[in-house]
């Protein structure tokens, strides 16, 4: 299961917020759902350009050239340049790419930060998060938020952006209230069950391209415990 079958399947009308928006892959079909509208976050300057031709004149999708995190204040983006190349989906505000050797560059960029909570939104029925690594921070700057609106949400988990990553989301969202897991071969697995030499091994040098596990599980996803029997089918 995907990121957009998970919440096209239990959504609900209302704000969905579209964390690491990149240039509107998801941010389009999600405003295309019933009662839906779409707050999304992208902080890369070329790549909010794009949302924004993408997004021109949709009345439902709002736009922010900011990330999300767990304090205001200004952040230092770091994109990885393979080759020349800029590789803007494994922007990162947690990563460094050093030591990576002369393949991978790095661009630096100041981007603004804000915290989920500070917006004081009344309405979120889902979060979509895509952040290279810094998920932990943009939960925690999100906790008011997940505690008022109960919201359902995508997790791309990787311990190659983030060593310790699909321990301590999953970990945090449960104190919460909130269950974590994966969807393989037609089922629902909790997130204890991930298997991480089998099922989580990649390299985190954007340069290397082999070396994955055959069946790579990266996307993750949480809902309230009180949703539990609807999402698992139970």
């Amino acid at each position: 299961m995907d990121e957009l079958t998970f919440l096209t399947r239990w959504h609900r009308p209302g704000l969905i917020v579209d964390a690491g928006a990149h240039d509107g892959l998801l941010t389009l079909p999600l405003a295309r759902l019933p009662g839906a509208r779409v707050l999304a976050f992208e902080p890369l300057p070329e790549a909010h350009a794009r949302l924004a031709r993408a997004c021109a004149g949709l009345a439902n999708v709002t736009l922010r050239r900011e990330a999300l995190s767990d304090a205001a204040g200004t952040l230092k983006l770091v994109l990885p340049v393979l080759d020349g190349v800029p590789q803007e989906q494994w922007a990162s505000t947690v990563k460094s790419y050093a030591g990576f050797g002369q393949r991978v560059g790095t661009r630096r960029l100041s981007v603004p930060a804000v915290t989920l909570d500070s917006l004081a939104l009344a309405d979120v029925v889902a979060l979509k998060l895509d952040v290279e690594g810094a998920e932990y921070e943009v939960l925690r700057g999100a906790r008011e938020t997940l505690r008022r609106c109960r919201p359902l949400l995508t997790l791309e988990l990787e311990e190659r952006h983030r060593e310790g990553a699909t321990w301590a989301v999953p970990a945090f969202l449960d104190a919460l209230g909130y269950d974590t897991g994966f969807h393989l071969d037609g089922r629902w697995h909790p997130v204890a069950a991930l298997d991480r030499p089998r099922m989580h091994r990649a390299s985190p040098d954007p340069s290397v391209f082999g070396a994955a596990s055959e069946r790579y599980v990266f996307n993750f996803f949480a809902w309230p415990r009180e949703r539990d029997a609807e999402v698992r089918g139970v």
